[in-house]
This record gives C-alpha cells, sequence and structure tokens, in this order.
C-alpha cells in the first residue's frame, strides 16, 4: 500500500457520524507493516477517524493450513461514509496493498472487514451487517472484547459473552504500543 492513493469521489455522506468495528487481518508479506499501514490508511479515509485499535493477535489460519499464521485486530473507526462506500473503501485499500483474488479462507496481503456499522443491520448481495460469523472467531472477538466488550450485536449479544462462549482457539498478544501525537490523532 502507497501512502494512501485511494481516492473517493462521488460517495455518499450520512448525516451524523457511525461508529463502525473494522476487523483487519494479514498473513503474507510483511503482516505487522501491513497492519500498521492500514491503520493509517483508514485515518485517512475522508469524513472518518480512527477512534481506538486493538492489539495485534497472531493465530494459525481459519482454513487451510498450509499458510502462514494471521496477524489480526479490530479498529474502532467514526464515519459519515454510508455502509456501501465504506465497503469500497475497504475493498480500495485491500487492493492498493496488493491483495487478489484467492482461494476461499486463503492467504492474503490484507483483508478488512466491517464487523457493525452503527446498529444497522445490513443483508444484501455486496454486504452483510454484523459480519456473518462472529461468533466463531476468537481472532476476530478477542481484539474487539479489549477495545469495546460491552458493545452489544443488533440482536442483543454482547462481545463479552460471545468471547467467553467462542471456540477456544490458539491466540498470542503481539505486544505493539500505539501513541496519540498532539492532534490527538493515534499514531501506529
Amino acid at each position: 500500500m502507497q501512502d494512501f492513493p485511494l481516492l473517493l469521489t462521488g460517495y455518499d455522506l450520512q448525516p451524523q457520524r457511525v461508529d463502525s468495528f473494522i476487523a483487519l487481518g494479514s498473513n503474507l508479506g510483511h503482516p505487522l507493516a501491513q497492519l500498521a499501514r492500514a491503520f493509517q490508511a483508514l485515518d485517512h479515509l475522508p469524513h472518518t477517524r480512527v477512534l481506538r485499535v486493538s492489539q495485534l493477535y497472531a493465530n494459525p489460519p481459519m482454513g487451510p493450513q498450509d499458510q502462514p499464521d494471521y496477524v489480526n485486530a479490530v479498529a474502532l473507526l467514526s464515519t459519515r461514509l454510508a455502509p456501501l462506500d465504506l465497503l469500497d473503501a475497504l475493498k480500495a485499500l485491500e487492493h492498493a496493498a496488493g491483495r487478489f483474488a484467492t482461494r476461499h479462507w486463503g492467504a492474503r496481503v490484507l483483508d478488512l472487514d466491517i464487523l457493525t456499522y452503527g446498529t444497522e443491520t445490513i443483508d444484501s448481495a455486496t454486504l452483510t451487517i454484523p459480519h456473518p460469523g462472529i461468533s466463531d472467531r476468537r481472532f476476530v472477538l478477542a481484539p474487539w472484547a479489549e477495545i469495546a466488550p460491552q458493545i452489544a450485536l443488533p440482536d442483543g449479544r454482547r462481545i463479552a459473552d460471545l468471547l467467553a462462549a467462542a471456540p477456544n482457539h490458539p491466540l498470542r498478544v503481539i505486544p505493539v504500543q500505539s501513541a496519540v501525537d498532539s492532534n490527538d490523532r493515534p499514531s501506529y
């Protein structure tokens, strides 16, 4: 991903900011560097700010085991981008990072998924929110619970409760320090 080459034009803005949780993952190239660049790129999306980021977590792949371990995290964004425009922006960031079509659950340079978008429930051919499969993905729930354990999905299930009930797949925290610069903007 170069220096934020993403140019969005013609996007729809919501009348007010919406909190959206985003899952980030990488297991190709240099995953730590990929996620650091992704955090910065998310913070440079139009009308979007990164409010919080989790620590990074390493875990074995969910699908085929003939690939490197993943590094995962969750970020909380505040955005005015409409859900489909946010999805388009995330896909553009993935592409800019070098992600191309791969096999289902295959290795990825960068994977960005919208977990929630405010309290909305969306079920379209293009986008499903909350993201399906959340309750089975400890590698999403652990970083999410770290930054927002009391958040509940639109159906009322709390992230902390989902994590407690999730399959016990191995996870390892990767120590990373993040700081806030003089503008109270996250730096990574």
